[in-house]
Formats: structure tokens, C-alpha cells, sequence
């Protein structure tokens, strides 16, 4: 039996699903590029891209902070309007840590669709040095903010750990 969450919320429209599966797959892409397996974008409510970003927080030119939802979510805080992203989505491979977290909040993105739970990611990750997975859920920091952040996962989290299959070892 699968220790992953495969359950699609109730509220999770065909585009969500396609717009997370596209996270997925830039994950995947993230790895074989040499980076961390993890990637985020950021859509308009009609589901248009307008940032996308993979992971770029590996030594040795990476930098620590570059995690792929702060680098998505900054790159559409430069382009569009705090009331366009308001209504914007950032679907993610992997659940946004704290720091993301503080990122997405502060830019005013209304919603968060991700895929694998920080919890189902530190079982595939361990005690990896490049990854020492917070225990701490985006909705617990949400909820200690003034701005209402909807948040849908985990799901698809079988899908999304493939990128990390042999990655952490």
C-alpha cells in the first residue's frame, strides 16, 4: 500500500490538475538539469503562466534562498499588479516551506495548489544535508497572517515523487 495521498480535493478544477502536472514535470526537468527536483508556477485565473521557475538553491552557484515557489512567485510580483495576484494560483511540485511561504504571502498570491506534502517529502528525502525539511506546514504559517491564502494538497503525490526517486541517496 501506498504511503502517498492520492485524493483530489472536491475543489480541484481540470485545470488545476493540468497546471500541477506541468509543476511536476518542470521538476523533473529541474533534475535533469542538475538541480534539486522541484519547480512552481504561477497562473492568472484563467490558468495563463506568468512565472515559472525550478529549483536553483544546489551549491556550488546556486544560491540557498532560490527555492523554485520564492523565485515563481517573486517573478510574478514584478509583473503583475497586487490585485492580479490576488487572484492568481502557485501550483508546486512539493508543499512551499516556511520561507516560501513567507513569499507567496507577501507577494499577495491568492492560492496554492501543491502536489507532495512536506511530510511525504522528507520520507523520500531522509537526513540529506541539501534538504533539512522544516516540519512545518504552509497552512500553519498562512493562518498566522492577515491575507486569506487558499490552500489544496497534497495530491498527485505519487506523480510527484518520481522526480525524486535515486535524487536523495
Amino acid at each position: 500500500m501506498s504511503s502517498f495521498t492520492n485524493l483530489t480535493p472536491a475543489n480541484v478544477s481540470a485545470q488545476d490538475l493540468q497546471l500541477l502536472r506541468q509543476s511536476i514535470q518542470l521538476s523533473e526537468e529541474s533534475r535533469q538539469r542538475g538541480r534539486h527536483p522541484f519547480a512552481a508556477l504561477v497562473a492568472d485565473q484563467n490558468g495563463k503562466i506568468i512565472a515559472s521557475a525550478g529549483n536553483n538553491s544546489m551549491p556550488p552557484e546556486g544560491d540557498p534562498t532560490q527555492h523554485a515557489e520564492l523565485a515563481a512567485a517573486a517573478l510574478a510580483a514584478k509583473l503583475l499588479s497586487p490585485q492580479e495576484l490576488a487572484k492568481c494560483t502557485l501550483y508546486t511540485s512539493a508543499e512551499p516551506c516556511c520561507m516560501c511561504s513567507g513569499a507567496i504571502y507577501w507577494t499577495g498570491i491568492g492560492r496554492v495548489v501543491y502536489a507532495l506534502s512536506e511530510h511525504a517529502l522528507l520520507r523520500l528525502t531522509g537526513d540529506h544535508p541539501e534538504n533539512p525539511t522544516f516540519s512545518l506546514p504552509c497552512r500553519e504559517v498562512f493562518v498566522r497572517g492577515q491575507r486569506q491564502i487558499e490552500v489544496l494538497g497534497p495530491m498527485l503525490e505519487e506523480e510527484a515523487a518520481e522526480p525524486h526517486q535515486g535524487f536523495w541517496q
